[in-house]
């Protein structure tokens, strides 16, 4: 080999190196900021931390809802590339909401309280508080109930008071766990055992892009293995309030009913947008915070009022069954409306009262599917329906546990 070619190969080992050392000095850097350093939305900083690089909403493109949904069907931009920037809901959209929480707050308060109960059952003889249990909601629609239950776990006065801490961190379909989000939690609670939590389950979809996002740690062997596979090697600790899927470790009943954080996006969920992709390398993933939204925000007096109630309660919490595998219920039903009503891409289809209404204010519904025309948990989604123009098909049985499924009309990038 030549001096030159000799050199040349050098300086690009060298480069490559130099690259190499880059990179990790500048994950390090993003692995080191301070957990103290990241916000928790319009809760208290008590409640709640949410590991999200905040941008501002004026530098992410605000993208229609028919152009959005004709990028993503056509496979030409991910949803997690783009953003439909969020306006205060409607004058009727707010007294519905009142209206669901006046209806749900008991069973709410309820469900909670045997949700901690159950959480202080199975970790009070292995958590402590240099190693407390870690709650991980994934947001959104986690975070309201990780707030709940985090404030469960630290009232003393109960039966269920456990050392905890709570995280919210981004999860995204196709793309999975924000990776450097779990990576910082791991490190900073080496033997702690973590729990997600989420809102409710629809199609499981969000279950297995967890369940894939932490196959890395599924070997005994790993590390990080009891942090996260405490319940087993075949068992994703995933809490929910409502699991119609039947895909969570434990949750408070399997019923599609009218969760009232459900009903809203940001302003009940600490005026967090849903997040945004950003690679592993370059950083956390990435959400917009609504300032503007903070006169309509119901997010803490949401935990207030329920939290409340969950302290009134006068009847000793009940213990909740644990599973070890998913059970895919409603998996059979999918199917069937996929054959249907021709749907190839499963996305397309949104079952569960709080999916099927977030469907219908974040994309473009075809057709909306209900088990009864006159179940009041579904008073919204009807309303919602006559306001947009949207076609109602009452299949009674046939859908059932769900209540309520949206369809998403199909798209091409030309239509």
């Amino acid at each position: 080999m030549s001096a030159n070619n000799s050199n040349m190969t050098t300086n690009k080992s060298n480069a490559k190196a130099e690259k190499l050392r880059n990179d990790n000095l500048e994950s390090t850097k993003l692995k080191d900021r301070h957990l103290a350093s990241y916000g928790s939305g319009s809760y208290l900083a008590s409640d709640v931390t949410v590991l999200l690089d905040i941008v501002d909403k004026e530098a992410v493109a605000d993208v229609p809802v028919t152009q959005k949904e004709a990028l993503i069907q056509s496979g030409q931009r991910h949803y997690s590339d783009m953003l439909t920037l969020e306006h205060a809901p409607s004058a009727m959209h707010e007294q519905l909401y009142i209206q669901a929480l006046a209806q749900g707050t008991q069973r709410t308060a309820t469900d909670i309280a045997n949700l901690a109960y159950a959480l202080h059952q199975s970790f009070h003889n292995t958590v402590n508080s240099e190693g407390p249990l870690v709650l991980i909601s994934l947001v959104r629609a986690g975070l309201p109930v990780g707030v709940l239950l985090q404030r469960a776990l630290a009232d003393t006065n109960s039966l269920y008071s456990l050392p905890s801490v709570h995280y919210g961190i981004s999860i995204i379909r196709d793309r999975g766990l924000d990776p450097l989000a779990l990576e910082i939690l791991l490190e900073a609670y080496p033997n702690s055992p973590i729990v997600f939590v989420d809102g409710w389950t629809g199609k499981g979809a969000i279950y297995q892009e967890l369940a894939h996002s932490l196959e890395t740690f599924s070997k005994p062997t790993h590390p990080n293995f009891t942090n996260i596979f405490h319940q087993g090697a075949d068992t994703i600790p995933l809490l929910t309030l409502a699991d119609p899927a039947g895909v969570a470790w434990l949750a408070a009943s399997s019923d599609d009913w009218l969760i009232p954080s459900g009903l809203l996006n940001s302003t009940v969920s600490g005026l967090i947008s849903r997040s945004l992709y950003t690679a592993p390398q370059e950083g956390l993933h990435r959400s917009v915070f609504y300032d503007n939204l903070i006169e309509v925000d119901h997010s803490l007096a949401f935990i207030d009022h329920i939290d409340t109630a969950r302290q009134q309660l006068t009847t000793p919490p009940s213990q909740l069954p644990t599973f070890t595998q998913p059970r895919y219920d409603t998996k059979n039903i999918i199917d069937t409306l996929a054959a249907r009503y021709q749907i190839t891409n499963r996305n397309r289809i949104k079952p569960t009262i709080a999916e099927a209404t977030r469907a219908i204010l974040r994309r473009e519904p075809e057709r909306v599917l209900l088990a009864s025309s006159d179940h009041p948990d579904t008073a919204l989604l009807r309303h919602l329906c006559t306001e947009y123009h949207i076609n109602i098909t009452i299949l009674g049985a046939k859908i059932l546990p769900y209540q309520a499924v949206t369809l998403i009309k199909q798209r091409t990038a030309n239509t």
